[in-house]
């Protein structure tokens, strides 16, 4: 009788945990069957992801039932069944309930995006909650949602009501000992798994996809929150710094400055020709996938404009973006840096007055601006390029628009704006407004330009003026990138019938692929982006097939306007025929070193992991690693992050 009137005080605590773990091994079976052929299904490897999947929702399970559990030991017992008790228990449950099912309808958009479990997107999308939630908003049918998450609040409340399970907590006793037995072994779980077990527990397959399905939506988010930022040196391979600097410093085709310290990059380049000094502007277009193009074998027709013009100027066709995010490609194309583990040097501290592009024009005279059709704050772009030489223009309500070129920030107001959604102007607006910016400048300026446009419309929700395509606002990534691609064939056209344009060089690239996900740690197809220079100096043209990085596209450039500069940057001129085909590809955890038919990842775990690359079938086949590979890889990677530390990236 003891035992039964035990069970039945805690009755609701432990069927609470049974729904939950069934929830939660039916949603790892959808996302197993919604990943289809990418995970080729072995009895083994299924079973593994559910036992695996079920000791990480243990995990979530013991530290969402500790309050419970301490309610129940220290609750006196003979209140069990009062008012307070009912009111205490129904409203946590109800609470629990509510944050739960949110969370798996959250993991299912989530998955839908990025085919992920919740990771370092996660938590930073909660730092932006005006974006996010017009996003979330302009995306699916929020009341619609709301109403039906309160249903199955209601409809589980309902069933524990209905099965007595409610009234058994009410009615039953426990003793003292037990019920502080049960508060202490669940206090030695949650302190086994908050000790002892990292999201990288579940990460025994080869495939990402089992390791990601394996995982707990819950845990993954607070263990991805507590490792925004890895420390290199901690997680990772290293060498002695020594090694480390002499192998980058010896990969670079000029010499180190002799005055420079040990550990640096700083180096002089010098071209014996005249600088061509064209204006430079920079698109930076959102999601842009190499795979979207019809010149990378794309057959859907949805970018006549960029493939119309990939043939008439200088296109690189084997390019690779260094990351998953939008600051990732801004701080690769901005600063010129191998990614650093953790977030972007954009969204850390002590990132102002780095040695960035923006300081090699800088040196040659020319205006920087940093151009973007939201509001600068979400990911902290205008703090990052405002602190680093920049003029900031960007949908900034709190400001008035301004043309005297003496602020340093105005806005995009309401008069200039046709079209925007939950991320910012439409990508016409963006562009009309950057004519007028420069038509402005020119009359008062003398100085050559370089602006860093950042487009938005080719992102979730998807939505852009209607009439303008033929694909309906709103109905997916298809219909925004053919919108993306008019609104850039628009503005070429008006920037043709400009003054200013027969000097300005125009430079199309991608921040990062439309999707990172798949089956490998690095999928390394969806790192290929296309990068385009039209009015390229001395007239340029022809396709550039050599593999390189997008920390090469302005180290690059810079060689085709003959500029001598002092360089802190990392990226080579690929023009040269010495410089190494090569290019860093990553996540906030993996880092790839990509050579042309072998990939070399360093992971947090302090391994190294190769593979070969089959291009022709997309596949990556796991080989040995080669000192050579790795130690390049940890060279330049480490060097990176030893530079960001010690103040070794600035001006």
């Amino acid at each position: 009788m003891a035992a039964k009137r035990y069970e039945e005080r805690y009755s609701t605590m432990f069927s609470y945990a049974g729904w939950f773990l069934l929830v939660s091994a039916v949603l790892r079976i959808v996302f197993w069957i919604w990943s289809g052929a990418d995970i080729p299904f072995h009895v083994t490897h299924f079973l593994g992801v559910l036992c695996t999947g079920a000791f990480m929702d243990l995990g979530v399970l013991v530290f969402f039932c500790l309050p419970f559990s301490l309610y129940l030991a220290v609750f006196p017992s003979k209140w069990n069944g009062s008012l307070a008790d009912k009111m205490l228990v129904h409203t946590g449950f109800v609470a629990v309930m509510l944050i739960q099912i949110l969370t798996f309808f959250a993991e299912i958009t989530f998955w839908e995006e990025f085919k992920s479990r919740f990771n370092f997107i996660a938590v930073d999308y909660l730092i932006y909650t005006y974006e996010v939630v017009h996003n979330i908003n302009e995306s699916y049918p929020i009341p619609l949602l709301l109403t039906g998450v309160a249903l199955l609040v209601w409809l589980f409340w309902w069933l524990f009501q209905k099965a007595g399970i409610f009234a058994a907590t009410f009615q039953g006793k426990a003793s003292v000992v037990k019920k502080w037995s049960i508060l202490v072994l669940n206090v030695i779980l949650v302190a086994f798994f908050s000790v002892f077990i990292n999201n990288t527990t579940a990460e025994w397959s080869a495939n990402r996809y089992e390791n990601e399905i394996g995982k707990a939506g819950i845990y993954s988010f607070f263990a991805a929150f507590r490792s925004n930022e890895l420390n290199f040196r901690q997680f990772y391979e290293t060498m002695p710094n020594e090694k480390a600097f002499r192998m980058v410093q010896h990969s670079f085709l000029q010499p180190i400055e002799k005055q420079a310290p040990n550990f640096s990059v700083r180096r002089n380049v010098i071209d014996s020709i005249a600088p061509i000094k064209n204006n430079v502007i920079l698109i930076c277009v959102e999601s842009l996938s190499a795979d979207v193009l019809g010149h990378f074998g794309n057959t859907d027709h949805n970018t006549p404009k960029l493939d119309s013009i990939i043939d008439q100027n200088l296109w690189f066709s084997n390019l690779f973006a260094t990351g998953t995010r939008t600051v990732r490609g801004m701080e690769a194309l901005s600063l010129s840096i191998p990614p650093t583990p953790g977030r972007s040097i954009l969204k850390r501290k002590d990132n102002e007055h780095l040695f960035t592009v923006g300081s090699v024009f800088k040196q040659l005279g020319y205006t920087n601006t940093f151009l973007y059709g939201g509001d600068g704050y979400f990911d902290n772009m205008d703090y990052f390029f405002s602190n680093n030489g920049f003029t900031i223009v960007d949908r900034n309500r709190g400001l008035a628009s301004s043309n005297d070129f003496e602020t340093n920030h105005y806005s995009i107001t309401d008069d200039e704006v046709t079209f925007e959604n939950a991320w910012g102007v439409c990508d016409e607006d963006l562009f009309n407004k950057t004519i007028s910016y420069t038509d402005t400048y020119v009359k008062t300026h003398t100085a050559p330009f370089f602006h860093f446009i950042m487009t938005t419309s080719n992102h979730r929700p998807y939505t852009y003026p209607e009439g303008t395509v033929a694909i309906p606002s709103g109905t997916g990534r298809k219909g925004a990138v053919a919108y993306t691609d008019y609104a850039i064939g628009e503005f070429l056209k008006e920037a043709q019938t400009k003054p200013w344009y027969a000097n300005t060089t125009i430079v199309i690239v991608a921040d990062h692929c439309a999707s990172s996900a798949g089956r490998w740690e690095l999928n390394i197809a969806n790192y290929r982006i296309p990068a385009i220079v039209i009015n390229a100096p001395g007239g340029q043209k022809g396709e550039i097939n050599k593999m390189c990085s997008q920390i090469d596209l302005f180290p690059s450039l810079f060689a085709l306007q003959h500029f001598s500069y002092e360089t802190n940057l990392y990226g080579h001129n690929v023009f040269d025929p010495h410089a190494p085909e090569r290019a860093f590809v990553g996540n906030y955890r993996k880092l790839g070193y990509l050579t042309p038919h072998k990939l070399t990842v360093l992971d947090e775990q302090g391994t190294a992991n190769a593979y070969i690359w089959d291009r022709s079938s997309n596949t990556l086949h796991p080989t040995k690693t080669d000192t050579t590979s790795v130690a390049k890889a940890i060279a330049n990677y480490q060097t990176a992050d030893y530079l960001y530390h010690h103040n070794g990236l600035k001006e």
